[in-house]
């Protein structure tokens, strides 16, 4: 098996799900996140999750959870994924860490969903060992991983972590290293929009959600989906995507800052463009 050892950073909504379910593919994962107890509430969070999946006939929660090793900082694995907060600084000073921390043969990766891989990959000694793995939110549920090659990820890495994906029971789809890649690069602008039709009085947030739903088949409206993701994570990359692509037409709507503004976060803060109890 390749890569038994994982190393997760981050134990937010990613963070935990990425955790999930590289534990239940059999493989060990140490994670590590500095905020104190996000490491606790993620793990209750998957023991939820992992109860639901086998009350379907999935592996026994204990199992999954018992491959899972809360560290108090990163430590040396074959594999790091990062799933901290999407912010370049932060996640430059994180790889120029893991690369003096980790093994020289160890693949360090990202969950980033618009972050430059070439940026991080800059941070290290071992830019051929840099790659992007852009899980979606639940992971548990969503079968698709964006596989992010920056201009130096060698071929071994890449077909290393693109097989790694088909282990973890997804689908890896290749995509080459620009600002937003190709989820977000389309996913924000539509999401953007959305919160426009929302500001200008268009509809009201749940008929354009709705409208979105029935009239494009999609199974979540544009401003729920941006609420499970944070709405402070869709400005963020929607920064990137217009200072990347020199695009004002990327650029978060007014409304969309002031929700972010107020704290107004989505599902994880409890308020969004909707209620949460």
């Amino acid at each position: 098996m390749d890569f038994e050892h994982v190393l997760v950073v981050g134990a937010g909504q990613m963070g935990g799900g990425i955790a999930q379910v590289v534990a239940t593919s059999g493989r060990h994962v140490s994670f590590y996140d500095a905020q104190p107890g996000a490491t606790d509430r993620a793990l209750e969070t998957m023991r939820k999750s992992l109860s639901k999946l086998e009350e379907k006939g999935g592996p026994p929660a204990d199992q999954a959870l018992r491959r899972i090793t809360v560290v108090d900082d990163i430590v040396p694995a074959a594999l790091m994924i990062d799933a901290i907060v999407e912010d370049s600084d932060t996640k430059e000073e994180l790889f120029h860490r893991a690369d003096e921390e980790l093994p020289p043969a160890a693949i360090l990766g990202s969950n980033t969903s618009s972050i430059l891989i070439a940026t991080l990959a800059a941070a290290t000694d071992r830019p051929d060992k840099v790659i992007g793995m852009h899980f979606f939110n639940p992971v548990p549920v969503l079968q698709l991983v964006e596989i992010i090659r920056g201009s130096d990820t060698s071929d071994d890495t890449a077909g290393r972590v693109t097989q790694l994906a088909r282990d973890l029971g997804k689908t890896p789809a290749v995509a080459h290293d620009f600002p937003g890649f190709v989820s977000n690069r389309i996913l924000m602008p539509f999401i953007n929009e959305a919160v426009w039709a929302l500001q200008d009085g268009v509809a009201e947030a749940e008929a354009i959600d709705t409208i979105a739903k029935l009239g494009f088949a999609h199974p979540l409206g544009p401003l729920a989906l941006a609420d499970l993701i944070g709405l402070d994570t869709c400005v963020a990359i929607m920064e990137v995507l217009q200072e990347g692509l020199g695009d004002d037409r990327y650029a978060p709507c007014p409304l969309l800052r002031e929700h972010v503004a107020a704290g107004r976060l989505g599902r994880k803060s409890g308020s969004g463009f909707y209620e949460y109890v």
